[in-house]
């Protein structure tokens, strides 16, 4: 489902972010990316959807190479992957349930559509009572509940998650991570950047580790493998 081929990203400040990266991640895999701070996994990560561009190599989604895609097609290409944010990036002004209907009416689905696709992600999220409440209303753990269901509502087959965790406490992170491995087992690609080790050595899936620019590590079932 996604290829990258001898990814370089080279900032203009003179890091290296990616060092010649090559990895294939299958159809309903389930990946963690993980680092040190600085390592490169937000640049890893954000190639995928096109919010950073490679300075050279191919990056392949779907046989779509995003290295020489249009900026034009970018819209498109974000329509078909879900990304879920650490601080949310919810819209202040609209409910949950416009939150959630604001990916659909973009590509111009009809109001029967969808209010039945945002009905069907916010139960699945746990939300389905606060349809009318408004962020400001919500705790994180909520308020990340909603991004979550923003991001697949359009049934997506890759989400991408930059920390997902990061600003919740342990309960509600596992409670997050949960909703995670339901839209895994639906059979969507899951690719999740983290520093939650206990996360990552308690719900195994495969890690690919990034450090310098370069993948250390790429394995099935891994642990974090890094102190603190």
């Amino acid at each position: 489902m996604i290829e990258m081929i001898n990814v370089y990203k080279k900032y203009p400040n003179g890091i290296v972010a990616a060092n010649g990266i090559d990895v294939k991640i299958e159809q309903g895999d389930f990946v963690y990316v993980v680092g040190p701070s600085g390592a490169g996994k937000s640049t890893f990560i954000k190639m995928m959807y096109r919010e950073e561009r490679p300075t050279s190599g191919d990056i392949l989604i779907n046989g779509t190479n995003l290295a020489s895609l249009k900026n034009s097609k970018v819209p498109y290409l974000r329509r078909q992957i879900g990304v879920v944010f650490q601080d949310f990036k919810l819209l202040p002004r609209l409910n949950v349930y416009e939150n959630v209907a604001f990916a659909l009416e973009v590509i111009e689905e009809t109001p029967k559509v969808i209010r039945k696709k945002v009905m069907d992600v916010l139960e699945l999220v746990g939300l389905k009572h606060k349809a009318r409440m408004f962020p400001t209303e919500l705790s994180g753990g909520e308020q990340q509940r909603v991004s979550i269901a923003r991001s697949i509502v359009n049934t997506p087959q890759l989400v991408i998650a930059d920390e997902p965790t990061g600003n919740l406490d342990p309960e509600t992170s596992w409670e997050i991570m949960n909703i995670f491995e339901e839209i895994n087992a639906r059979g969507t690609t899951i690719i999740m950047a983290t520093h939650n080790r206990e996360i990552v050595n308690t719900i195994r899936h495969r890690v690919i580790a990034v450090e310098g620019g370069l993948i250390t590590r790429d394995e099935y079932g891994g642990e974090y493998g890094y102190e603190g």
